[in-house]
């Protein structure tokens, strides 16, 4: 199981964020370095995303809400959502981070 998974909500549209692009990236040197891309599915999840064991160090996903916004017919106010996080704990923790999107507001938690 991958290591990192993540889920899009809609809450202007009240449904799952399907078809957004999201990256997920290892910050080395204070550079972003891609290790995997992914598109939400219908659901709005990305279920396997990235490595099942994950380096020491902080991570990004970047969700590209511009395009999404477009294929939705809805303003949007970011054009990208980008959430910085530090993953620790034992070897094989599982991290569930959600994307809650509207076009003038997103916010996330970590989830289970």
């Amino acid at each position: 199981m991958s290591a990192i998974t993540t889920h899009v909500l809609d809450t202007a549209l009240g449904k799952p964020g399907a078809g957004v692009p999201v990256r997920l990236e290892f910050v080395k040197d204070r550079e972003p370095v891609l290790v995997a891309q992914a598109v939400t599915n219908a659901d709005g999840r990305v279920g396997e995303f990235g490595p099942d064991e994950l380096e020491t160090g902080q991570y990004r996903l970047v969700f590209d809400i511009a395009s999404y916004a477009a294929a939705t017919g809805q303003d949007c106010f970011f054009p990208e959502a980008v959430i910085t996080f530090e993953p620790k704990g034992p070897a094989g923790s599982h991290f569930h981070i959600p994307l809650l999107l509207s076009p003038f507001a997103y916010s996330t938690y970590r989830g289970s």
